[in-house]
């Protein structure tokens, strides 16, 4: 057993040695608090009525943990939703939940514990977490992480039970409830909680649990799908005040794109879902620019693949890549074409029973058979696909889909026999994303297609009958997508002063 998992350091309050933040905040310059100071502030508070919401998942998160505890039948199940992040000195990361976790209880509190142990009347659940730090502790006011005072009110062990609908104890209990159930064996998803991780034995069925929580996420239930949904929704707007704002962006850069984004994020959900791709010109060619720092410029392409996570953490995943000038050139429209014609492929191919790369090795024959009719691949598509040759991927490397949900790159530790080897299933939610990059360099390419980079993605849920396109608002069809943008500058002209 390693040191106390919840013990958290009290100061010595007292006439001689008053309060100091040093025992919170290492190297801090904070000024001594006196007992008046600490009577005077933990005194004299109006008590605040909680109110009765329940968690709009409570139902959905109570028989997700049923499922896992059946599937480990006679065994503890310990799940950590992590804790803050250092960014910078004394300050932290914003908190942003563990997957597994969240999707456990839809609890958003750091620190805290999942205990799932079997009983004599069926499994029972209990959330540990950490009480408020309110008006009724000094930790009100001397606690710059955690005191009310500093980062606002938390649920505390009361208010969670309710809202989330689960047993709940104080963190403070999580070791003397572990030891209660010694005679249990314990699994636990580790890696969000060093102290945890280190207080528990490791057991050679962990990986089991991570595995079989990443396979229970492949469907999405009905709550899910709506979140799934709402943060497209979302993503939209996003996409549509982009456009408007590129007048603006072609004198001061992709970041303008980036911060008009995540402007949309923030104010309609928690986030954005992934660090936003906005990529202009041979930016384009660089699958993961996150940089945002280039130039944005008339005649270039903007390759925008951007989504927004809701308040419940689930995120949209999207991707339009549309001329800056509001018009494609040929060269770019016969590219832009082809990435489309692929793309539509890939989804055509998303269904139930359909393998998972079944959409990708549509789109693949598409972009194989147009990159051979433009010249660029010299063998025939069908040559360049084999498995030992797959020449085609010079210029599209990455896959066409990955699971989309909770994470942008959802259930991540399911077995390839479910996921990348497995089959479709309906509620199965995954991004089609084919793309064509031509390095500003390559010498392969004609000289007209160097630094064009073209990715078009969107979110497709498998439905009992085939699929539906969560994202199918934003247009897709370059005359669409041109009349779109047209459109939006239209609307924005007076604000822009144009």
């Amino acid at each position: 057993m390693a040191e106390n998992i919840s013990a958290v350091p009290e100061p010595d309050v007292s006439e001689e040695n008053p309060v100091s933040e040093h025992w919170i905040w290492a190297g801090d310059h904070r000024p001594a608090v006196p007992r008046a100071l600490v009577e005077h502030m933990t005194s004299n508070w109006a008590t605040v009525t909680p109110n009765n919401e329940v968690h709009p998942a409570a139902t959905y998160c109570a028989q997700r943990r049923t499922r896992i505890a059946e599937e480990f039948s006679g065994r503890t199940i310990v799940v950590a939703t992590g804790n803050y992040k250092v960014r910078a000195n004394d300050t932290d990361y914003r908190f942003r939940a563990g997957t597994d976790f969240f999707y456990l209880t839809g609890c958003d509190e750091p620190d805290a514990v999942l205990v799932i142990a079997p009983g004599s009347d069926g499994p029972r659940s209990t959330l540990y977490l950490a009480d408020r730090r309110d008006q009724r502790t000094h930790e009100f006011f001397t606690d710059a992480r955690y005191g009310e005072l500093w980062v606002g009110a938390r649920r505390g062990v009361t208010g969670a039970a309710r809202y989330y609908e689960i047993d709940t104890a104080p963190l403070e209990a999580l070791e003397r409830g572990l030891a209660a159930l010694a005679t249990t064996e314990i699994v636990s998803v580790r890696g969000f909680d060093q102290k945890l991780d280190d207080y528990l034995e490791p057991n050679k069925d962990d990986q089991v649990l991570a595995t079989a929580l990443s396979e229970q996420r492949l469907v999405k239930d009905d709550f899910e799908i709506a979140q799934l949904q709402l943060a497209v929704e979302y993503t939209v707007k996003g996409f549509e005040d982009v456009v408007r704002a590129l007048p603006v962006a072609e004198g001061r850069g992709e970041r303008v794109i980036e911060g008009v984004f995540h402007m949309r994020a923030r104010v309609e959900g928690n986030d954005t879902g992934y660090d936003t791709i906005a990529a202009s010109g041979s930016n384009a060619t660089v699958l993961h620019w996150t940089r945002n720092t280039g130039a944005v410029r008339r005649g270039d392409l903007l390759l925008l693949d951007a989504g927004v996570e809701c308040h419940n953490l689930y995120t949209a995943d999207v991707t339009r890549t549309m001329p800056i000038s509001g018009t494609y050139s040929p060269a770019q429209r016969r590219i832009y074409e082809l990435v489309v014609e692929a793309q539509q492929a890939g989804i055509d191919a998303v269904k139930p029973g359909a393998t998972f790369k079944a959409p990708h090795e549509a789109a693949m024959k598409i972009l194989a058979q147009g990159l051979f009719d433009l010249g660029i691949l010299k063998e025939e598509p069908e040559v360049a696909l084999r498995p030992e040759r797959q020449l085609h991927r010079r210029y599209t490397l990455h896959g066409t889909s990955h699971m989309l949900g909770l994470d942008v790159h959802d259930c991540a530790n399911a077995r390839d026999e479910m996921y990348r080897d497995g089959v479709l299933e309906e509620g199965y939610v995954l991004t089609v994303e084919p793309g064509l990059y031509f390095q500003a360099n390559d010498l392969t390419v004609p000289e007209e297609y160097r630094g064009i980079g073209v990715r078009i993605e969107d979110d497709v849920l498998v439905t009992a009958t085939g699929s539906k396109n969560l994202s199918e608002a934003l247009p897709r069809d370059p005359d669409a997508v041109e009349a779109w943008m047209a459109e939006l500058w239209n609307e924005a002209r007076p604000n822009l002063g144009l």
